[in-house]
Parts: structure tokens; C-alpha cells; sequence
């Protein structure tokens, strides 16, 4: 995926904080930990534009089926 041997040791230590709001037909995900803090929003079924946190740009389409969140990310 690209991301560098450091950044993938520091990554595979931390114990991220997830937590999801939902306002409406909006939900926002927000990912907290001692590296680094991202947050989210979109709609479900609808394709969004997300910057991931190693800083790729991607089009994401984030649905729910049979009780679990499918987040699907499609970049070149």
C-alpha cells in the first residue's frame, strides 16, 4: 500500500479509539490514537471523497449490510 517500514511499526502498536455519530442521514467516524486523529463524514450509499490517514486521495462508498459497516475505498 505504500506506506514506509516506520510508519507501519508505529501504526501496528497504537490501539485507536473509534467512535461513530450519526445526525440525521449524516454519520461521522472519528479515529483517535496517540499517532494520529482522522475524522470522516458522509451519507450512506453515497460515494464521498476521503483523504486517508497516510494521506491518499480516494473515493469511498461506505454501506451497511446484515449488521456490519462495508467501507470501500478505490484510488489509482
Amino acid at each position: 500500500l505504500g506506506v514506509g517500514f516506520a510508519t507501519r511499526q508505529v501504526g501496528g502498536m497504537t490501539k485507536p479509539t473509534t467512535v461513530i455519530e450519526v445526525a440525521g442521514d449524516t454519520v461521522t467516524l472519528k479515529t483517535q490514537s496517540t499517532f494520529k486523529n482522522t475524522e470522516i463524514s458522509f451519507k450512506l450509499g453515497e460515494e464521498f471523497d476521503e483523504t486517508t490517514a497516510d494521506d491518499r486521495k480516494v473515493k469511498s462508498l461506505i454501506t451497511v449490510d446484515g449488521g456490519k459497516m462495508i467501507h470501500v475505498q478505490k484510488w489509482d
